[in-house]
């Protein structure tokens, strides 16, 4: 394909390279370049792309095509570089972190102090919610103040004095900024390589030298099986690795939420509740699971992530993090965070023992509260939110409430309780466990 100074000059188009993906064939190297270049610039339409990302939903890519529809998506913006940024003489131990989303996953929270706090260096680009799953931008915007949109400059200021900044993509790769919001509210967030490439154009973009992944499996994760939840990691792993990005990825549990809360100020205010030392069991070991790797891929030897929990350097980090974004650090007291005025509680109709949850229906849920969107760009409730009050294989009481909706929109309540309908129950056996942290996986 070549250039000028109008644009891209090509006899390919919108409806030609859609029919080869519906038809299950392979697209060329130059019609992924020239279709990702060419809806960027607004030249391919909104429903001409929704149509071509059905078409990858169903058909899928090779190898080889997710390869070339990440690169086209990071050479669609800028690439950061921070290579030369120094503290106390040297290099920064530049590492990040991705979850490639679930049902209560507060994790980067909690996790971007604690490295911090160890001697990291984080740049995370993060994003909102997409469909079920919550976003960590959506999260942190519920602490008045607190904003994402900041300068490249501040971002390598933050990362010499504090160690961290959290940062919306902006220019990294636009392309996938524009697909990721379209995929949201057209039923094709869950294909494989659209998460590989969406996951690995931003984070290759950002700047980071190691990142460490966390794919998820179970209702709550994007994909289905535990096998595509391998590959998908393995996938991202490579894509990594084949650009200059040191990539080891966990595979983690997303049967059940992560923790008692799902939402956005609600998950807020259990994070605090892990770096002042307490929490729940399951957010505080996944929380140092990736710590420790990242601490270690990251060459950071000699330190004890969990160590900052129980010192409190994790929780300085993270004020220190959020008045560097603006964030109201008083705000951080849970009592001022907002919550949702219009509640509805779920209780138990019997005695007995908390059988599983079901990540996904609890995720819809929450969407339906208002925690997500349905079309891009519609703002989020920053109340909006469930507290699961027993987890499984917890002792039920008979009456006892199991599930607190919170929103600001009392019509939501109903509509969201009944995605929750079968989708919980109470027993007389505890349901079985199963392991937090799965696989490791790495190159």
């Amino acid at each position: 394909m070549s250039f000028d100074a109008a644009g891209p000059i090509s006899h390919l188009d919108a409806p030609s390279v859609i029919r080869t993906k519906r038809d299950g064939g392979t697209l060329s190297d130059e019609a992924i370049d020239w279709v990702i270049d060419a809806y960027t610039r607004g030249e391919v339409a909104e429903a001409q792309m929704s149509a071509l990302l059905m078409a990858i939903f169903l058909r899928g890519m090779t190898g080889h095509e997710i390869a070339r529809w990440t690169a086209a998506m990071i050479a669609s913006g800028e690439r950061l570089d921070f290579s030369d940024l120094r503290r106390d003489g040297k290099p920064l131990a530049l590492v990040d972190k991705h979850s490639t989303g679930g049902v209560g996953d507060k994790i980067t929270i909690p996790l971007v102090p604690v490295v911090m706090a160890c001697g990291g260096a984080v740049p995370q680009a993060a994003g909102r919610g997409l469909g079920h799953t919550g976003g960590t931008l959506d999260k942190l915007e519920s602490i008045p103040g607190f904003t994402a949109e900041i300068t490249k400059s501040q971002i390598r200021q933050q990362l010499c004095d504090l160690g961290a900044a959290i940062f919306a993509a902006g220019e990294l790769a636009p392309a996938d900024r524009k697909i990721y919001a379209l995929r949201d509210v057209t039923a094709t967030t869950e294909s494989l390589p659209l998460i590989a490439s969406s996951v690995m154009s931003k984070k290759i973009a950002e700047g980071t030298k190691a990142l460490v992944l966390d794919s998820k499996v179970g209702s709550g994760a994007f994909l289905d099986s535990e096998a595509e939840s391998r590959e998908l990691a393995r996938t991202m792993v490579e894509l990594g690795v084949e650009h200059g990005v040191q990539t080891r990825a966990l595979l983690t549990d997303m049967q059940t939420p992560l923790g008692r809360t799902v939402g956005n100020a609600v998950e807020v205010v259990e994070s605090l509740e892990v770096l002042a030392g307490g929490g729940p069991d399951d957010v505080v070991e996944l929380t140092l699971a990736l710590a420790r790797e990242m601490c270690d891929v990251a060459g950071l030897d000699g330190v004890d992530p969990a160590q900052t929990l129980r010192d409190g350097t994790a929780m300085d980090r993270f004020r220190d993090l959020v008045a560097a974004q603006g964030g109201d650090v008083g705000s951080l007291d849970a009592a001022m965070l907002p919550l949702g005025q219009h509640t509805e509680t779920i209780s138990a109709p019997r005695s007995g023992t908390m059988g599983d949850i079901d990540a996904m229906a609890v995720g819809l849920a929450v969407w339906r509260l208002g925690a997500g969107r349905s079309v891009p760009g519609e703002q989020v409730q920053f109340g909006a939110g469930m507290r699961i009050h027993r987890k499984p294989g917890e002792a039920v009481a008979a009456g006892e409430p199991l599930f607190t909706l919170y929103t600001e929109t009392p019509h939501r309540l109903a509509a969201a309780a009944s995605e929750l309908d079968g989708a919980w129950s109470v027993g007389d056996h505890a349901p079985p466990t199963r392991p937090l942290i799965i696989d490791r996986i790495s190159m």
